[in-house]
């Protein structure tokens, strides 16, 4: 396993990276991030990690230019959190949720990422054309269905009415409701 990256931050603000030996700037720092780098921040002078102070510096930055992630309202539940004796549930549930929000976007991208491979990109409209198709069909077969149930009334000779019949078992295929009655 490889060494942690040291950037050193010095009293005049700047941050130097040891490993290329040279002074680099938050964009460089999110950059590792995102290239899944791993590494320290440490204050020059006394060794302290700043490593998480740097993180929320990029953050804040990120939330003041283009859409932010934080609502105001989630940010003030954070902080409520912050002393209370839930707090490192919290943290370990917000891990956890990003986490799993990663390996599902990662899963998601390289499904696409194989439904894209296609050597025949007309292949892969095709595809792409028919499952649309279909889901359209499943919604006008369902569509008609109700149609037809709600024009019919189900009503028999009797004055019964669909919801009344709907009460005795009649339902709609596949709805996995049985003598609800609820429509």
């Amino acid at each position: 396993m490889a060494d942690k990256r040291l950037i050193k931050k010095y009293p005049n603000r700047r941050l130097y990276d040891t490993a290329i030996s040279s002074y680099v700037t938050l964009e460089d720092v999110k950059a590792l991030v995102l290239d899944g780098v791993d590494f320290e921040v440490t204050d020059a002078k006394t060794g302290t990690d700043l490593t998480r102070t740097i993180l929320l510096q990029i953050i804040s930055d990120q939330e003041e230019g283009g859409e932010p992630i934080f609502s105001s309202d989630l940010l003030a539940q954070i902080i409520r959190a912050y002393g209370g004796n839930m707090q490192s549930l919290l943290t370990s549930y917000l891990e956890k949720s990003m986490d799993l929000w990663a390996d599902q976007q990662q899963a998601l991208r390289e499904r696409a990422r194989t439904f894209m491979d296609a050597s025949n990109p007309v292949q892969v409209l095709s595809q792409i054309t028919d499952q649309n198709l279909s889901m359209w069909r499943q919604a006008m077969d369902r569509f008609r269905y109700d149609q037809n149930d709600s024009s019919s009334g189900k009503g028999s000779a009797d004055g019964e009415t669909g919801s009344e019949s709907s009460s005795k078992g009649d339902d709609k295929p596949g709805d996995g409701k049985q003598g609800s009655g609820k429509r």
